[in-house]
């Protein structure tokens, strides 16, 4: 499956039962505008197999996880960074957190991670995409 990824795209790997992570998939949905990103369910056999492929520990890295095919990949706080790189706007601001080490922005984002489930609460199964963001889904 590895190979039929598509090597033009940015790939976002996302929690598919956490409602926060649905809502930040239809966010960035909204603003590609450039249709620059896929997205897969890390509880996707796709997914998982990324996953394996890359080497993240999902058991230690609760995580969006950003990866572009054959260049690079990227998780926690970096992956949000990489993912608001591609926005304009006031959202681009966002990037002056990058002067803050990686290990003091995702002690904020591991702390939220811990929590989303309580906070925003969670699906029984992955959200499935309605016919016209279906290509948008690996």
């Amino acid at each position: 499956m590895m190979d039929q990824l598509p090597k033009n795209k940015e790939i976002i790997l996302f929690d598919g039962v956490c409602n926060l992570c649905n809502g930040a998939v239809l966010f960035i949905i909204k603003r590609d505008r450039d249709d620059v990103f896929r997205f897969v369910s890390l509880q996707s056999e796709l997914g998982k197999e990324i996953i394996r492929y890359i080497g993240v520990d999902i058991s230690k890295t609760d995580s969006i996880v950003w990866y572009k095919p054959g260049e690079a990949y990227y998780y926690k706080s970096d992956a949000a960074l990489m993912i608001i790189n591609h926005f304009g706007g006031i959202l681009s601001l966002l990037n002056v957190f990058k002067i803050i080490p990686a290990s003091l922005r995702n002690l904020l984002y591991d702390f939220i991670a811990k929590n989303r489930y309580n906070w925003f609460g969670k699906k029984e199964s992955c959200m499935i995409p309605t016919p016209e963001l279906q290509q948008k889904f690996l």
